[in-house]
C-alpha cells in the first residue's frame, strides 16, 4: 500500500511540478530527465528536483522491481520449459511451432537480462556494471520486445492462413517460416545498433547515482533517440499491430461463419474465446508502451520536458508481462504442447511416449474388433 502511494503521489507531481514552475518562471528546459553538464563536478551530470525524487521514489525501487520479479519467476522456467518441447519433444516441423519456439527464445533471451534491471532499480537505479553491459541489456530488452511483437504477428497471420488454406503445401509453408523468423532475427540485430553506438550510462551528481537510459545528455536524448523509438514504434509494432487485429477479425468472421454442427461450433467458439483473449492480451501488453513511448519523446523533443516519464516507465515495465503470459498461450492453443509438457514433467522419454501411444492405441483396436465380434454372434444366434 505504501508503493501505491508513492505511485500516486508520483502521478500526482507530474502534473502539480510543472505547473508550479511556470508559476516561478522557471525554464522550462530545466524539467524532466535530461542530464546537464555540471560545471563543478567535470565529467557529472545534474538534473531538477523532480527528476531526482521519481528516480529515488518507491515507484522506480520498489514497485518495478517487484514486477520483473514476477516476470523473471515465471517466464524463465515456463518459456525455458516450452523452448525445450519446440526444440525437442516435437517431432513434426510446422510454421506454428517454428514461430511459437521462436517467441519462446525471444520471451527467454529477453528474461534473462531482468535480473541486472531488478537490481538497477533495487540499488536505487544505480547502475554498478558498466557501459558495456548497460548496452547489451537495452538491447537485448527492446530488441526481443519488438521480436515478440513480430512473431506473435507472424502467428496470428499463419493461423488465419491455415484456416482459410487448409490444403496449403506444408513442407513449403514451413521454409517460408523458417526464412521469416531469420529475416526478422537479423532486422531487430540490426535495428538495435544505435543503442550500443550511443553512451548509455551518465554520473549523476545529486542523487550521486550512474544511470543506465533513464537519464542521457540533452542532445542524445531528444534528437537521436527519439527518431530511433519513434521508427520503431512504427515500423515494428504499429504495422504488425494493425496486421495482427486484422488477421484476427477476419479469422473470427470466418470462424463465426462456419458454425452449423453443433459439436464444431462448440470447438469454434472457444477458438473465437481463445483469440480474443490473445488480441486483448496483446494489445494490452503493448499498446500503452508504445504509445508512452512516442508521447514520451515527442514531448521532450517538442517542449524539452517530461511530464508523462512515470506513465512511460510504468507501461514498458508492465509490457514486460507478455513474456510470461506466452507460454501459458501456448498451452491453450496446441493439445501436442499439452501432451509433450505434461510427457516432459512426468519424465517420459520420446520412446517411452511412443510404446504408450501404441499400446492405447492396440487396446482400442482390440475392444473394436471384441465389440464387433460379439455383434457378429448376436446377430448369427438369432438367425437360427
Amino acid at each position: 500500500m505504501r508503493a501505491f502511494a508513492e505511485f500516486v503521489c508520483l502521478v500526482a507531481c507530474i502534473f502539480a511540478v510543472p505547473a508550479m514552475a511556470s508559476e516561478n518562471g522557471s525554464n522550462k528546459s530545466g524539467r524532466g530527465f535530461i542530464g546537464r553538464p555540471d560545471e563543478e563536478n567535470i565529467g557529472s551530470y545534474k538534473v531538477d528536483d523532480f527528476a531526482q525524487y521519481t528516480l529515488t521514489s518507491k515507484l522506480t525501487t520498489v514497485f518495478f522491481p517487484i514486477v520483473y520479479i514476477i516476470v523473471f519467476v515465471i517466464s524463465l522456467p515456463a518459456n525455458g520449459m516450452a523452448l525445450w518441447v519446440f526444440l525437442f519433444r516435437t517431432k513434426k516441423r510446422h510454421p506454428a511451432s517454428i514461430y511459437m519456439a521462436n517467441l519462446a527464445l525471444a520471451d527467454l533471451l529477453f528474461v534473462i537480462w531482468i535480473p541486472l534491471k531488478i537490481a538497477y532499480h533495487i540499488n536505487g537505479n544505480n547502475w554498478i556494471y558498466g557501459e558495456g553491459l548497460c548496452k547489451v541489456m537495452l538491447g537485448f530488452f527492446y530488441g526481443n520486445m519488438y521480436c515478440s511483437i513480430l512473431f506473435m504477428t507472424c502467428l496470428s497471420v499463419q493461423r488465419y492462413w491455415v484456416i482459410v488454406n487448409p490444403m496449403s503445401h506444408h513442407r513449403k509453408n514451413t521454409q517460408i517460416a523458417v526464412g521469416i523468423c531469420i529475416t526478422i532475427w537479423i532486422l531487430i540485430a540490426l535495428s538495435t545498433i544505435p543503442l550500443y553506438v550511443s553512451n548509455q550510462t551518465l554520473n549523476i551528481t545529486s542523487p550521486k547515482i550512474t544511470t543506465c537510459h533513464d537519464v542521457l545528455p540533452e542532445e542524445d536524448l531528444v534528437y537521436n533517440m527519439y527518431g530511433y523509438f519513434v521508427s520503431m514504434a512504427v515500423g515494428a509494432f504499429l504495422f504488425p499491430a494493425v496486421l495482427t487485429v486484422t488477421a484476427y477479425v477476419l479469422m473470427i468472421k470466418t470462424l463465426t461463419a462456419s458454425i452449423t454442427d453443433e459439436n464444431i461450433g462448440k470447438k469454434r467458439r472457444k477458438a473465437i474465446v481463445l483469440i480474443i483473449t490473445v488480441l486483448v492480451m496483446y494489445l494490452v501488453c503493448f499498446t500503452p508502451s508504445n504509445i508512452m513511448l512516442v508521447v514520451h519523446y515527442s514531448v521532450l523533443r517538442r517542449n524539452g520536458i517530461d511530464e508523462a516519464y512515470a506513465f512511460y516507465v510504468t507501461a514498458l515495465c508492465l509490457a514486460s508481462l507478455n513474456s510470461c503470459i506466452d507460454p501459458f498461450i501456448y498451452y491453450f492453443v496446441s493439445q501436442d504442447f499439452r501432451d509433450h509438457v505434461k510427457n516432459t514433467c512426468l519424465c517420459r522419454s520420446n520412446r517411452t511416449v511412443e510404446r504408450m501411444r501404441v499400446s492405447f492405441s492396440s487396446m482400442k483396436y482390440s475392444k473394436r474388433t471384441n465389440t464387433y465380434n460379439s455383434s457378429s454372434n448376436a446377430t448369427g444366434t438369432s438367425n437360427c
